[in-house]
């Protein structure tokens, strides 16, 4: 059976438009900004190409997620690991003995990203805090359509953090659920629905820092994004001092000087914080848009000619 041209260019069109839309999932790219190593933790199903892996200063790394994949990611730090892989790491830990964690998740207090891919042709993305915190931590939205807004928590609040919160010797965290674990804090129990828990007194304090990030439990309304055909970075220590450089004052200027890049410009002008508050998501989306534009029309004048 001979096809015609119509017929052929509307499965071209098709074609192209379904992976502009990103349909084979979406590109993770992890970015460590931070003054010293980081070790990305990865929980999810299916499996990525790793599950922990070292990234040095300056470093960065890829991993493609197909669709319907659900997880978190999360950063590891002060780990040691001899020559065979075998270690711990201060915080974030996920207690498999291993750079690799195998299935497990990270032991609080470990700022945590977490992302399911589309569902219902949606991805739905948050940084949560409700497992504690120990590193900055920013998600970029690249392409796609929809609200797709930036999210994160760029403050290091392991400065902020109260006397009864702290571990790991001033380099991480809890929340308050996992320092008294009581069900007021953690929302179970008779607290187990978002009309009886509000969020604690620490809760806030972790808003207040983090405005777009999960503070507790039942914060989903201001800390919960959702994007179609996106791809991702996380980005560890984003375009600010690291906490190396916020326990040492002199190196402070020189962290932030010089970086040049698009984290630290809308960080330095308050557009950022801006774009985080109101949801704009308009950076990076045109392109985007305008390609899925380009395909369509160049679409219609070739059925045009061929009909």
């Amino acid at each position: 059976m001979i096809m015609s041209a119509g017929l052929f260019w509307m499965m071209i069109v098709s074609l192209l438009l379904f992976f502009s839309r990103g349909a084979s999932g979406a590109t993770f790219t992890f970015v460590n900004k931070c003054d010293f190593t980081v070790w990305p933790g990865i929980l999810g199903n299916p499996r990525l190409d790793s599950t922990g892996f070292e990234l040095q200063k300056g470093g960065s790394r890829s991993f493609q997620a197909p669709t319907g994949w659900s997880g978190r990611f999360w950063g590891r730090t002060g780990c040691k690991f001899d020559g065979s892989g075998r270690g711990s790491c201060a915080t974030g830990d996920c207690g498999s003995g291993q750079i690799e964690c195998g299935g497990a998740g990270a032991t609080p207090p470990a700022t945590l990203a977490e992302f399911t891919l589309g569902s219902g042709s949606q991805d739905f993305y948050d940084v949560s805090l409700v497992d504690g915190y120990n590193l900055p931590m920013f998600v970029g939205v690249r392409g796609g359509s929809g609200s797709c807004a930036p999210t994160g928590c760029v403050v290091d609040l392991n400065r902020q953090c109260p006397k009864e919160l702290q571990a790991a010797e001033g380099d991480a965290c809890k929340s308050a659920c996992e320092a008294f674990g009581t069900p007021q804090y953690c929302c179970s129990g008779a607290y187990n629905s978002p009309a009886v828990c509000s969020p604690s007194v620490y809760a806030q304090m972790f808003k207040s820092a983090c405005p777009k990030s999960y503070s507790y439990a039942y914060d989903d309304a201001t800390s919960t994004f959702t994007c179609t055909g996106a791809d991702y970075t996380v980005t560890f220590c984003p375009s600010v001092p690291s906490q190396k450089s916020w326990k040492d004052p002199a190196r402070s200027s020189e962290a932030t000087e010089g970086s040049g890049s698009g984290e630290t410009a809308m960080l330095a002008n308050g557009s950022w914080l801006a774009n985080l508050a109101t949801g704009d998501s308009s950076r990076g989306q045109p392109g985007h848009q305008l390609l899925q534009i380009a395909i369509i029309l160049l679409a219609t004048i070739c059925l045009s000619h061929s009909l």
